[in-house]
């Protein structure tokens, strides 16, 4: 079960966020992406853990499977 990221229609308009953050997914994968490491991405979000980035990581994965999962049952997991 996923109890790390969160998708709330309240909360940066549904998008997935850090639980109990508004770090979204997409802009810690973004920085991945743009060759930031872990620890430069923890020292600009302080409020987040390594365990949070790589649970980003593994949310991104499960999305990009192409199945037909709702959208809020990848986040629950």
């Amino acid at each position: 079960m996923n109890t790390r990221i969160q998708i709330d229609p309240y909360i940066c308009h549904g998008k997935p966020v850090i639980r109990g953050t508004r770090v979204l997914v997409s802009t810690l994968l973004g920085a991945l992406a743009a060759g930031d490491d872990i620890k430069t991405i923890l020292e600009d979000y302080p409020n987040i853990s390594n365990e949070d980035v790589l649970e980003a990581l593994g949310f991104a994965g499960q999305l990009s499977q192409f199945e037909e999962i709702p959208y809020e049952a990848v986040a629950s997991k």
